[in-house]
């Protein structure tokens, strides 16, 4: 582990150069990972780690799409493949990848397999953080460790097969063995994660739900809208308006901003548009400072985790969900970015 310097301040981190996947593979050589729960996070991690070398099975419910899924992906049913309860058992770090509402509903069967020395593994701080809510409080005899990908399980996927990786936090919350730091390091290493950032589990999720429904989804999609709407409201078409407002965003700006920061953004877009970003984004920040502030105090006092749990948790939740996402798929301006998306270039090869 090294000290690093962000814009002054100093913070402990993980690089592939000083932990390399050699040392990582060596050092969990006689452990059983289980990757219980294969929705979002569960196939990108559970296959990045096989591809890498290590010991890996898939735990899941029998005759579901994820067991189904799970088979595709050539886990192979009583050899790599278990229902949950066999491959807890086998396990000796069990990654815990269910949704936040599917660990609680499911801990009281986990943990009767959390014997001592094994390692209970989380890619989110929601469980143990709001512990008197979910109810999930590990024995005092396990390791409890986090490794967070900073973005979805496709995308660690895509960007492992493509050679590059996910920036991810990791955290130690309970060593119980000693060897709990090496233990995350060596899964976050073996999940392909870029570097891994030292976190804990209530700042992990404090920063999560934030970013999520913030700058990462909710807000986003927010300002999509506003202006998508007001370049409507003015006599722009929706494909105008769709490619002024997310388009050149996303495939043309945000390539930009990821290769060299945001100033080198601007010095790379006209006089004209560098002038009017920096007369207008401290504008922006001060209308929706307030609301970010707000949003933060809903996630620290446990506001946010609660109206999580109770809506995830409803019998109707999915079909509810849908109704939702399908508001936004059919509303005029995504109807709009379906079309614009068949229409670049590489679609037409």
């Amino acid at each position: 582990m090294a000290q690093m310097n962000f814009g002054g301040f100093q913070e402990n981190v993980v690089t592939r150069e000083e932990f390399p996947l050699k040392k990582a593979v060596e050092g969990l050589k006689d452990e059983t990972i289980a990757i219980i729960g294969y929705g979002v996070q569960g196939p990108g991690q559970a296959l990045n780690l096989r591809d890498n070398g290590f010991n890996v099975i898939v735990g899941q419910r029998k005759d579901s799409k994820t067991w189904d899924k799970a088979v595709s992906d050539g886990w192979v049913p009583g050899v790599t493949l278990f229902e949950i309860d066999e491959a807890c058992r086998r396990g000796t770090i069990i990654q815990y990848l269910l949704s936040d509402a599917g660990q609680i509903l499911l801990w009281p069967d986990i943990k009767k397999h959390l014997t001592a020395g094994k390692a209970l593994y989380f890619s989110h701080g929601f469980a143990i953080t709001y512990s008197e809510r979910t109810g999930i409080v590990p024995p005092k005899d396990v390791d409890v460790i986090l490794v967070a990908p900073k973005g979805s399980g496709t995308s660690l996927r895509r960007l492992f097969l493509e050679g590059r990786g996910l920036n991810s936090s990791y955290a130690v919350y309970q060593d119980a063995t000693g060897k709990a730091f090496e233990r995350a390091v060596a899964l976050g290493v073996g999940i392909g994660s870029g570097y891994l950032f030292e976190t804990t589990f209530k700042r992990e999720v404090y920063s999560d739900l934030t970013g999520e429904r913030g700058t990462l989804m909710g807000a986003i999609q927010g300002i999509f809208a506003a202006q998508y709407e007001t370049l409507r409201e003015n006599g722009h078409t929706p494909s105008e308006a769709f490619n002024e407002t997310v388009e050149e965003l996303t495939q043309s700006l945000m390539p930009l901003v990821a290769e060299n920061g945001m100033d080198w953004m601007y010095a790379n877009c006209s006089t004209t548009a560098q002038r009017g970003a920096l007369d207008w984004w401290k504008r922006f920040r001060d209308a929706s400072l307030p609301v970010f502030r707000q949003l933060y105090s809903e996630v620290k006092s446990g506001n946010e985790a609660q109206l999580s749990i109770d809506s995830n948790s409803k019998p109707d939740y999915r079909e509810k969900l849908e109704l939702e996402l399908k508001e936004m798929r059919e509303s005029e301006m995504w109807r709009t970015g379906e079309v614009v998306r068949s229409l670049r270039p590489e679609r037409n090869k």
